[in-house]
């Protein structure tokens, strides 16, 4: 090989290794450092999200299996406790026994009827639980009528006149267009949590401030 030669293959290998330098140089200035171990960021593991890419994270499988645990229901305790619960109600006449508000007439004609002697309708509640009747009306006015009372005066006059069905009677009575009711009294004690105990019940007949004639027939 002549010097020229020589010359010309060693030119060339200095060119190679100049190229694969700068080559080797950029493949090292696009490496990422890795973290220090001073560093707040972790690693994330596989064993962190077990999710495949595309899918929502609230998709896992079981991500709402097995019953909640740890969860304690609050308690609305009020201490010892007494109520009364109204179980039952109907539209009922509540009637004035006094002479002079009821009467009979028949077979057939017209009946013309007046209260001929004033009084008072008043609330009326099972042998016993006579105790209980303030606390029962209070009830009643909150859940069934505000105009539910315990007693309801009746005047003189409220004249009324009804047509009497051929071979009936007609019965006419003044009274209160009330409610019958049945009743319940309650009590917790203690704290006021556990299981409630009946201590008393009834029922009572509830006048209101509407009055007036009930009117029915009989054969006899």
């Amino acid at each position: 090989m002549g010097f020229g030669m020589r010359r010309t293959a060693l030119a060339s290998g200095t060119a190679l290794l100049l190229c694969l330098g700068t080559v080797g140089t950029a493949i090292a200035d696009e490496e990422l450092p890795s973290p220090a171990a001073g560093d707040l960021e972790q690693a994330v593991t596989t064993d962190d999200v077990a999710v495949q890419d595309g899918d929502d994270i609230n998709d896992r499988p079981g991500w709402e299996d097995g019953d909640a645990t740890g969860v304690v229901s609050p308690h609305y305790c009020d201490g010892p406790q007494t109520w009364i619960e109204i179980t039952s109600k109907k539209n009922y006449h509540v009637p004035a026994w006094w002479n002079g508000t009821k009467y009979k007439d028949g077979p057939g004609g017209t009946m013309m009827v007046s209260v001929t002697k004033g009084g008072t309708v008043s609330m009326e509640i099972s042998v016993g639980a006579e105790a209980e009747a303030g606390v029962v009306l209070a009830k009643a006015k909150t859940s069934i009528n505000v105009k539910v009372a315990g007693s309801v005066t009746v005047t003189t006059g409220h004249n009324d006149t009804h047509n009497i069905a051929t071979h009936k009677y007609g019965h006419l009575q003044y009274g209160s267009w009330g409610y019958k009711i049945s009743w319940k009294k309650w009590r917790r004690r203690g704290d006021g949590c556990g299981s409630p105990t009946l201590v008393k019940s009834g029922t009572a007949t509830l006048p209101t401030s509407e009055t007036g004639w009930k009117y029915w027939e009989t054969s006899s």
